[in-house]
């Protein structure tokens, strides 16, 4: 969402604020406290007035009949939310990690719009999911919601069909259903285009002469299938080998770490690898370690790169990283949620990838300067 549409929604607040203060106001008295032209102020007052946000009288608007009335509704009935004081429902599978930053994100988009966000944590089950879901539909508080809902395993096509039909526009974050799959309306998303970012990393290696490489995906992450379509599609682009890859979590806190990695570094001998990339930064950092107590130098001997970048730069030495724009998957997903709100069905459907960045430390380019690649037939000088 560009800077004119977030401009577009931020007038509209303004129009509605003037509203509210004086229960009627003037296209031309707006045009001038809003410095924009006439014509843009009767469009706010169109779009506004379709969302059922105010009335259009002849030369400017009123508040509706049921806004002014808000807060003296019949006991038992919760009253209008006023206006574009919108409250958006967010649902995270977990509070820490990963997602506190994509609630940040969020939390500043809403702040900025004059919205309320009500979050609820989760856990990586649908049951907990819907239960979750389900409370924040019942408070009948909300009017959109954003979700993340586990789409693994059995279930998701339930899943997805019952989210289709909440009562409420819905958002998935960092979540995405397939193209394919039937809905009572197209469900939209806006997630980080991991595939990309995993390209990004193997082409870093690539350039600094990197030909075996190697892929260790966090066991049970659903991040790790769109890691997993990025390398194999960046690997037929540049002819490297793909078949290394390791679907295990080795974090320090994992019991029988130390052998798998033990493993991994195996492997690593037979197949010649000279870099690793690491989904996420505690396995990437269990793997540093052990290496270090091998013998075996990074980057000089394995090159390495974190994927998530929370915590890569405690690592020794600090680990390249790609990083995720977490905070803007949040604001996006609050944008795209009040935009959906105040233009209703006449906005198209919308699925949105942001692109995550690639944070060159010294994990993956020796400090020396001394860069040491290999080419088809090399092989690497393990201790």
């Amino acid at each position: 969402m560009g800077d004119d549409r977030l401009f577009a929604l931020q007038r509209r607040e303004r129009v509605m604020e003037e509203l509210r203060r004086h229960g009627a106001v003037r296209v031309r008295d707006l045009a001038k406290v809003l410095e924009v032209s006439e014509l843009t102020i009767r469009r706010d007052i169109s779009t506004l007035a379709g969302c059922g946000l105010l009335t259009r009288v002849h030369g400017g608007a009123t508040l509706p009949t049921d806004l002014e009335r808000a807060g003296t509704a019949a006991p038992g009935r919760r009253p209008r939310p006023a206006a574009t004081a919108f409250t958006i429902g967010m649902v995270v599978p977990s509070l820490d990690f990963y997602w506190p930053p994509i609630v940040g994100g969020a939390r500043a988009a809403a702040a900025a719009l004059g919205v309320q966000i009500q979050l609820r944590g989760s856990s990586y089950d649908q049951a907990e999911d819907r239960r979750q879901i389900s409370r924040l539909i019942a408070a009948q508080q909300v009017q959109g919601l954003l979700l993340a809902p586990n789409l693994e395993g059995d279930g998701v096509d339930e899943m997805i069909d019952w989210i289709g039909n909440l009562p409420v526009p819905t958002i998935l974050v960092e979540r995405q259903t397939p193209d394919w799959t039937p809905t009572p309306r197209q469900l939209e998303w806006v997630r980080s285009d991991h595939a990309l970012g995993l390209e990004m990393a193997v082409r870093h290696l690539y350039e600094h002469g990197h030909r075996r490489m190697g892929l260790v995906l966090s066991k049970g992450s659903p991040t790790s299938a769109h890691l997993s379509v990025g390398w194999q599609r960046v690997c037929a682009e540049l002819a490297l080998p793909a078949e290394f890859v390791v679907r295990e979590t080795v974090a320090l806190s994992v019991p029988g770490h130390r052998e798998i990695i033990s493993r991994i570094l195996a492997r690593c001998r037979h197949h010649r690898t000279t870099a690793l990339i690491v989904h996420s930064d505690p396995d990437a950092i269990s793997i540093a370690q052990y290496l270090a107590e091998q013998g075996v130098t990074i980057p000089g001997d394995m090159a390495m790169v974190s994927y998530d970048d929370e915590v890569a730069q405690l690592a020794e030495p600090a680990m390249t990283a790609v990083r995720p724009s977490k905070g803007r998957v949040g604001r996006v997903a609050v944008d795209m949620m009040v935009s959906r709100l105040i233009e209703g069905k006449r906005r198209p459907a919308q699925r949105v990838l942001i692109l995550p960045e690639l944070v060159i430390r010294n994990s993956s380019v020796a400090s020396s300067g001394q860069i040491w690649t290999t080419h088809a037939g090399n092989t690497a000088p393990y201790g």
